[in-house]
């Protein structure tokens, strides 16, 4: 739970590290979770003669054996469909460990402080496991794998979420530092949604956001960095030698739109109505297999709003 001083913070600044928010034994499934994932992609790659022996790597290695071998690690690894166009093969990853940190009590009862107590996981959500910089291919522009560019949360959702309350928890699978590429955030809640440009991708158009006051947020492995969507926030480039590993997970009150609505979401948490809640991992996976088998039959639909056109972006 939160203190009202965290709240207030919160409402004040629109951004609040809290440590050790997800219990061990939760992280450390995920981690299991995906590196059972990591090894079978990788076997796959070897058979193909596309990665060297990954006799004696451990996760790390493969990762980055993997990316050096241009081998996509991140979209098999995601926990959601891609912005682009969606075939009917898109990998996705949907699994009990990553399932039960999305539900994790301690979180929900921290958004729940934020959002009220009918939640609802929104379906805006990714893994981030970003390389260190000098491995990065010069054409690299993922956010999830390079540094994010400045941006507000509301401005990579359909504009029908405009007024829908929600938080960003951002989750530290290990720990965010200055020298691995944290984030950074400049305090204080915009009026509104700022102009967004397609640049190296989706980020807040020139001249538009004074970084100055601009502050990092490191957090420890277990710890979550909370964010309101009108906060202008990045991530710094990650000058370690060590990859650098989080989840993106959102929530909003339920019943609202949640800017992706072409998306499954499902309710986290109710109160008033628990028999809602899902609690079973499978039937999460399976609606997002019927949404890529959905979407896959149909024309395209834009993640993204902002067009480069338009005159705030010249």
């Amino acid at each position: 739970m939160l203190t009202e001083a965290q709240v207030t913070q919160f409402q004040n600044q629109g951004f609040l590290v809290v440590d050790d928010v997800i219990p061990a034994p939760v992280l450390d499934a995920v981690r299991a979770e995906y590196s059972d994932l990591l090894d079978k992609l990788y076997e796959s790659w070897q058979t193909e003669g596309r990665v060297p022996d990954g006799t004696d790597m451990d996760f790390w290695d493969k990762l980055s054996a993997s990316y050096a071998a241009g081998c996509d690690w991140f979209q098999p690894m995601d926990i959601s469909l891609p912005g682009g166009e969606i075939d009917a093969h898109c990998p996705m990853h949907f699994g009990p460990a990553i399932f039960d940190l999305v539900v994790q009590s301690r979180l929900l009862d921290i958004v729940e402080c934020l959002l009220g107590p009918e939640i609802t996981s929104n379906p805006i959500q990714h893994v981030r496991i970003k390389p260190p910089s000098p491995q990065l291919a010069a054409d690299e522009v993922r956010a999830h794998i390079t540094s994010t560019d400045w941006h507000q949360d509301r401005g990579v959702g359909h504009e029908d979420a405009d007024t829908t309350d929600m938080v960003t928890a951002w989750v530290a699978i290990t720990d965010g530092t200055v020298e691995n590429g944290c984030l950074q955030v400049v305090p204080g809640i915009d009026d509104g949604l700022l102009p967004h440009c397609p640049q190296v991708q989706t980020a807040i158009a020139p001249a538009h956001l004074d970084t100055s006051s601009a502050v990092p947020l490191p957090v420890n492995a277990g710890g979550v960095v909370l964010f309101h969507p009108l906060v202008s926030h990045a991530s710094l480039p990650n000058r370690s030698d060590r990859f650098r590993w989080s989840f993106d997970l959102r929530y909003n009150v339920t019943g609202q739109p949640t800017g992706r609505d072409h998306f499954p979401s499902f309710a986290a948490r109710s109160r008033a109505a628990p028999e809602t809640e899902l609690r079973d991992w499978r039937v999460w996976r399976d609606v997002w297999f019927a949404a890529r088998d959905r979407l896959a039959a149909k024309s395209h639909i834009p993640i993204h709003r902002w067009d480069a056109d338009s005159p705030v972006c010249a």
